[in-house]
Parts: C-alpha cells; structure tokens; sequence
C-alpha cells in the first residue's frame, strides 16, 4: 500500500492523472462460508419472457381449435350382427345336468329302504318335509325356522327305516334357493362344526365329495328311564342340495354302516 501511495504522488507531480489504486486482492471464501448468489435482472427478464410464451401459445392454439369443425361422435346404434346359421349344441343329458335331476323329484334319489328293514313310524308321511317340520327336529325350532327363510329354504324330502333292533336310519335331503349365498354348502359346515365339538367322536372324509364327512360318536346319550343311544352322522352337499345322513342304535355304529350309506347316497346326487 505505502508503495501504491508513493506512484500516485510521482504522477500529481508530474502533471498527470491520478490513477486510481488497484483493488486489493483478498482470499477466495472457502466452501462453507459460500453465499447464495443474488439474482440480476436478466433473469426476471427470462422468466417474464417464457410466461408470455406460454400465454401466447395457448391463444394460438385456442383460435386454430375455434377455426376447426367439429368432430362428430360415433352413432348410439350400433350395426346388427347376423345370426348364426346351424343347429345349436345338444342339451345335456340328466346324467351330466345336476339340475335336471334336482329339478324334479328329490324323493326319488333318496336311497331306497334296504330289503328285510321296516318302515320307520316317524317316517310314515309322503315324504315331503315343509319348513316348520323341518325346523322342529332341530333342539330350538323357532330360531332354526327363522334361518331357514333367511337362508331361502325351498323343501326337503325324508327317508327312515329301521334295522331289526340294531339301530335307525333317516335320511334327509335339504334343498335351498341359493339366490344370496351358498346355503347348502353353509348347511353341511354347520352341522360339521356341531357333530366335531361332541366329545368321543371319530371322523372320516367322504371320498368324492370334497369337504362331506361322516361321524361316530362313541359315546352314547344317556336319559333316565331311557335306553343308552349312540349315534352317527354324514353331512355333505351337491349345488343347491344338502345331505344329512342321522343313524342311532342302542349299540355302537360302525364306521362301515354310516360310510357304506353316505356314499351310496352321494353316488345318487
């Protein structure tokens, strides 16, 4: 500095100019202390620009879309196919149609009374179940008759027979609308999940029929005054139809007895 003062006086003297001093050199700022730097006027200019832009294309596009005809829409009618000319497929045959068998006699695929057993008392009517008749085998007949209409109940139809003094059998085929939900599959998993919580009961799967089961209970209900009664069951379901297979007998049932009988009645359905 001193040095720069020096050359500044010389040139006053001699008649010349002052220079003006040079500015002085200062370290570059290190990298934390960097500042943020400021904006100028050229870029407010840039970005007024580009608005303008943007206005202005919109305009444009906006008069040349006014200028245009307008696109007419598709027609609502639509162009009528033609028919297909030939005979139509073969209607299935009630072999392969589940619902032309369930359509039309449920009593006639009951199984059919074995030779040499008797007629069962209880069983003497046509062999048509209405909803109350049905609901009355049940522990609660009013509660069970109010699910029936909710699960749309259609009719049901019976079967019973008696084998010498070894036991009973009534079979039951339970048949529901099935407009809302799955009632006949419903029906079956409701008196599985009853006949699995009974103490002494063994179970076995009911081959071709995917979840149908049938049950021994080992155990017998005993009353006073009344003989000891042991029971079995099978429960399974076809579309709109449920399988309820009831065996009882003052002996033990044997597993052969209500799987011999649950099959035979699937096979029909």
């Amino acid at each position: 500095m001193p040095e720069v003062a020096e050359e500044t006086e010389e040139a006053v003297r001699a008649g010349g100019e002052p220079v003006e001093p040079a500015a002085p050199v200062t370290e570059a700022p290190s990298a934390g202390s960097r500042s943020p730097r400021r904006r100028g006027r050229t870029t407010t200019l840039i970005a007024g620009a580009t608005a303008l832009g943007v206005v202005a294309g919109a305009c444009v596009g906006y008069l040349i879309q006014a200028d245009r005809d307008p696109t007419p829409l598709p027609p609502l009618s639509q162009p009528v196919l033609a028919q297909g000319k030939g005979d139509g497929p073969e209607p299935l045959s009630a072999a392969q149609d589940r619902r032309v068998k369930t359509e039309g006699d449920l009593r006639k695929l009951l199984l059919k009374k074995p030779a040499g057993a008797r007629n069962a008392e209880w069983a003497a009517g046509d062999g048509w179940l209405d909803i109350a008749e049905y609901a009355n085998n049940f522990t609660d007949p009013a509660e069970k008759f109010t699910d029936l209409v909710g699960d749309d109940f259609r009719r049901a139809a019976v079967v019973g027979w008696k084998v010498g003094s070894s036991y009973n059998v009534e079979i039951r085929l339970v048949q529901f609308r099935q407009e809302d939900s799955m009632a006949a599959l419903d029906s079956s998993l409701n008196h599985q999940g009853w006949a699995e919580e009974e103490s002494g009961t063994d179970s076995w799967a009911i081959p071709g029929t995917g979840d149908g089961m049938a049950y021994v209970h080992t155990r017998p209900d005993t009353e006073p005054g009344y003989l000891a009664q042991y029971g079995a069951e099978a429960h399974a379901w076809r579309g709109d139809v449920s399988m309820e297979i009831w065996v009882y007998g003052t002996k033990p049932i044997a597993k052969k007895t209500i799987m011999d009988l649950a099959e035979r009645q699937m096979e029909r359905l």
